[in-house]
């Protein structure tokens, strides 16, 4: 039977649970409060600190060019214009292309032409007189034949480039001829007029093209696929391709722009490529030790800031271990004590293992101590106040347990208070082990050693971001074998616990 509320009925039960059903005032404005306090917070902030400002500012055309570089790499065709209007092709030292490039993206049509200069070890036209050997009125001797008074002129042959054509892609070329450069991207067609020193585009700059006064280059963007500069004597192409140039072989290497096919015939059933030693030993030594990415100092960098997160977490646990057992008051019935190794632990924690770095740098010197000593030094603290609060926290029934069989305080310990602690124990410095690794990175940085330097280094040159994505990438491989190893192990150890 359902029963009908009616007013009355509202009323009295409103009157009979009156301290339930009233919503107070601060109930009430509760939630717009908190909404209008999160909104304020934002506002402050933006104006705190300037965002608007700083992203108003922001170069975001820099920023993604750096990413490309990232995942990419570029090859720069320069070309130089004489005055007669032929070019002269050049790829750069460092090439990834090697010394004697032939991309098929770049075609050209050359000539020889011959170009006149003087013939070396040409005589002088004047003859010296012979001094008389007899004295003022004795006969002259004859002299020796004089050399021609002309100057010899020895021709020579040089190949220009008379016409050049670079392909980007499908939808971008640039055409290169005496005193023009016509360049195709997107549809359109931008003519520039190389004459007088200056270069002048013919009608009006499309989007993609700036120049920022006339008669200057004229830069040229064509988005993912690379970007040119155009001068009155000079053209520079930069094409860009997806990937990392030369990774495994350098230029320098006798494996370099073979097929990876071709790589692997040789390493197993080619001739000696080198009398000295096999070819899979060449080709290791190549990889090793290629100039461009420098394989074996990435490796041993990393190898140095793993070993120097796992050997200061190790000597943090074995410091933080029987200093835990003195902060903890339930074991250690000393208020002065407890006291003052906590303060201890507070000192060591207190300071950031980016200042202790930056110390023992100046101490020590840079190298992987330094990094070492810092991170032994901030988790001491750490996995000191962690151990000692797990520790106060046992349950006293199984300690006072085994000391009602009359064992000793040592015995009490062993078996009253670590079984209930290990696992806890464990667990945490395996944690600190994997945070340890990302953070010997950082503090490797400021000098402390490992990949951490290396990786500033390339930063700072603003020109190997490819090297730093490598090793960005070979840290994030570290960091995910590490958390998977240490969450494994974690889990066993919590699941192995006494209940």
């Amino acid at each position: 039977m359902q029963t009908v509320m009616n007013r009355p009925h509202l009323e009295e039960i409103a009157l009979r649970y009156g301290e339930v059903l009233r919503i107070t005032d601060r109930r009430k404005y509760r939630m717009p409060l908190l909404v209008l306090g999160v909104v304020a917070y934002f506002i402050a902030s933006w104006w705190f600190f300037s965002i608007g400002t700083v992203l108003s500012r922001a170069n975001w055309s820099i920023a993604g060019s750096y990413l490309a570089q990232w995942v990419s790499y570029e090859v720069r065709p320069e070309f130089r214009i004489g005055a007669d209007g032929t070019m002269t092709l050049n790829y750069g030292r460092h090439s990834p292309l090697g010394d004697h490039p032939t991309p098929d993206w770049v075609v050209t049509e050359t000539e020889k032409r011959q170009k006149s200069q003087p013939a070396p070890g040409a005589a002088s036209p004047t003859p010296a007189l012979a001094a008389p050997a007899g004295g003022f009125m004795a006969p002259e001797k004859p002299a020796a034949p004089a050399a021609s008074s002309t100057t010899a002129a020895a021709a020579a042959e040089q190949t220009v480039i008379t016409h050049a054509e670079v392909t980007y892609d499908s939808g971008t070329r640039m055409i290169l001829d005496p005193g023009r450069v016509t360049v195709d991207h997107r549809g359109e067609t931008l003519v520039i007029a190389l004459a007088g020193g200056r270069a002048e585009p013919v009608g009006t700059l499309p989007t993609w093209a700036e120049q920022k006064r006339p008669g200057e280059k004229i830069v040229l963007s064509y988005g993912l696929t690379g970007w040119a500069e155009v001068s009155a004597d000079r053209v520079v192409a930069r094409n860009r391709f997806f990937g990392w140039a030369n990774f495994f072989f350098d230029t320098n290497s006798p494996f370099f722009g073979k097929p990876y096919t071709e790589v692997i015939g040789l390493i197993l059933s080619g001739e000696r490529l080198d009398p000295k030693q096999s070819n899979l030993s060449l080709a290791w030594n190549n990889i090793c030790y290629n100039a461009e990415w420098q394989h074996l100092d990435v490796w041993t960098k990393l190898l140095q800031t793993i070993v120097m997160a796992f050997a200061g977490t190790l000597f943090a646990c074995l410091i933080a271990f029987p200093l835990a057992f003195v902060a903890a008051r339930n074991i250690t019935r000393s208020v002065v004590l407890n006291q003052v190794t906590k303060r201890f632990f507070d000192f060591l924690r207190s300071v950031d293992m980016l200042i202790w770095a930056l110390f023992f740098t100046r101490a020590f010197g840079p190298g992987p101590l330094a990094g070492m000593s810092a991170i032994f030094f901030t988790d001491t603290g750490t996995l000191g106040k962690l151990y000692s609060e797990a520790l106060e926290n046992i349950d006293d029934r199984q300690r006072e347990g085994v000391r009602s069989v009359g064992a000793s305080p040592v015995a009490v310990q062993r078996y009253g208070v670590l079984p209930q602690v290990t696992p806890v124990f464990a667990s945490q410095a395996l944690y600190f082990w994997e945070s340890n690794t990302r953070s010997a990175t950082v503090i490797g940085a400021v000098g402390a050693g490992g990949i951490g330097l290396k990786l500033w280094e390339a930063i700072r040159t603003n020109s190997n971001w490819h090297n730093v994505a490598y090793m960005v990438v070979l840290l994030l491989i570290v960091v995910f074998i590490f958390d998977t190893i240490s969450s494994a192990l974690r889990t066993r150890l919590i699941n192995r616990s006494p209940a």
